[in-house]
Formats: structure tokens, C-alpha cells, sequence
């Protein structure tokens, strides 16, 4: 479904991947994990056009994607979920919901769709009429998550979605991640929780200084004894 073929990224003169290539495929979690710097979220900013400056090809459902711009991208139903929410707080959760419905190709089934994530996140119909800004770390990111499947995603990026929430709140989410691969998204995970996030994925990539350092499915590197020395703290 996705292909990133030697993708070289550039911040200025500072080169932050090198030659990186990996590949997802249709209804597979894939996990991406690695140290804070080491390119996962550039990875997924080269992914969705908001990072430019890179060389190499990105194919999404065979068609080349790398020199389209973001929302050319969105409409062909690749949706990043950001790092840190990045929600409108003077907005409420269900204008934000509705924000996630704005490009075309998921606009006319608006309605259907704030229905669907309701029933998908109960929580978010309670608070439908409360100001995001006011949410909790857990809410804010079920809020986050609520918006890209307004955008009836394909193929769900997310980047760091358990940053700064307590432990069972983790739990829920990645919970929450299973079941919307359950729905038959197919979704690509840059998370720094490498225990859960490597249970929850069919394969997996660890990234070191831009590269792809390892690869395997999420057990074979949850049992690796360079993952349980670098990241486990095993």
C-alpha cells in the first residue's frame, strides 16, 4: 500500500534520513521505533508533503506521492495524526470532528461520519459541545484520533500518540489503535512506548541516526537483544 524508496531528508545542511525504504502493506499495524532525533516523525512529515526537502519516491497504492502537496495526499485518504494533538482549544470537540471531514472526498458524508466515531468513541458524544481546549491528555487524543477518521482514512499515520498520558490511558489507546485496524485501516506507528507499541504491530522498523537499523514482525523485535538493550532497558 505504501513504499518509501531511499528517502534521503534534509533540515538545511543537517541530513536527517539516509536511504531509508520501508513498505506497509494493506491492513497491517506497522510500528516505527527509535530514539527522540532519530527520524521517525521527518519520516512521517516526508510521508504527508509537509516536510519538502527530501529526495528519493514515495508510492502510495502505486501511484508516486512525493511531489504532490499535503492536501492532494489527504484526499487520496492518508491521514496523519500529529504529534502533540495539535486540536483548535477555542473550538469544540465536535467542530473539531467536523474540521476532519473538510476535504473532499469525505465532506459529503459528514454527518455519517461524526455518527460513526461517535459510536467508535463514546466519550467524544458526551463532550461533543465542550471546548477542547478543556479536554484531558486521554480526551484530547481520542479527539485527534476522532478527526482522522473524519477523513475516512485508508491508511492512519499516527506519530506519538501515547506522548505524556499516564499508563492506562497508553493502554486504551493502543487499545483503541487495534480496533480501527480491526475496521480495516491500515495504520503506521511512530511511538517511543516500544513494549506496547511492538505487541500491537504485525511488523516493525527501528530507526537509529535516519536509518533503518532492524526490521522484523513486532515479536521477533520485542525478543531482539539489541531492542532489549537499547530501548527496554533490558
Amino acid at each position: 500500500m505504501l513504499r518509501l524508496s531511499n528517502i534521503n531528508s534534509y533540515y538545511g545542511e543537517v541530513q536527517v534520513l539516509r536511504d531509508l525504504s520501508l513498505e506497509v502493506n494493506k491492513g497491517e499495524v506497522i510500528t516505527v521505533i527509535g530514539a527522540n532525533a532519530a527520524g521517525k516523525s521527518t519520516m512521517l512529515s516526508c510521508i504527508s508533503r509537509t516536510v519538502t526537502s527530501f529526495t528519493g519516491e514515495i508510492e502510495f497504492e502505486g501511484e508516486r506521492i512525493d511531489l504532490l502537496r499535503p492536501d492532494q495526499v489527504v484526499e487520496r485518504g492518508l491521514i496523519q495524526i500529529p504529534e502533540g494533538r495539535l486540536l483548535f482549544p477555542k473550538l469544540t470537540v465536535r467542530e473539531n470532528l467536523e474540521l476532519g471531514a473538510y476535504n473532499k472526498r469525505s465532506r459529503a458524508g459528514r454527518k455519517e461520519g461524526l455518527e460513526y466515531v461517535y459510536s467508535f468513541l463514546p466519550k467524544l458524544k458526551e463532550r461533543e459541545g465542550q471546548m477542547a481546549g478543556s479536554l484531558s491528555g486521554g480526551e484530547a487524543q481520542m479527539c485527534a484520533i476522532g478527526r482522522g477518521l473524519m477523513a475516512n482514512p485508508i491508511l492512519l499515520m499516527f506519530d506519538e500518540p501515547s506522548l505524556g498520558l499516564a499508563p492506562i490511558v497508553v493502554l486504551e489507546i493502543m487499545e483503541l489503535i487495534k480496533n480501527i485496524q480491526k475496521e480495516g485501516v491500515t495504520v503506521l506507528l511512530v511511538e517511543q512506548n516500544v513494549r506496547q507499541s511492538l505487541k500491537l504491530a504485525d511488523r516493525a522498523y527501528v530507526i537509529e541516526n535516519g536509518r533503518i537499523l532492524l526490521e522484523g514482525t513486532g515479536t521477533e523485535l520485542l525478543n531482539s537483544d539489541q531492542v532489549k538493550k537499547a530501548y527496554l532497558g533490558i
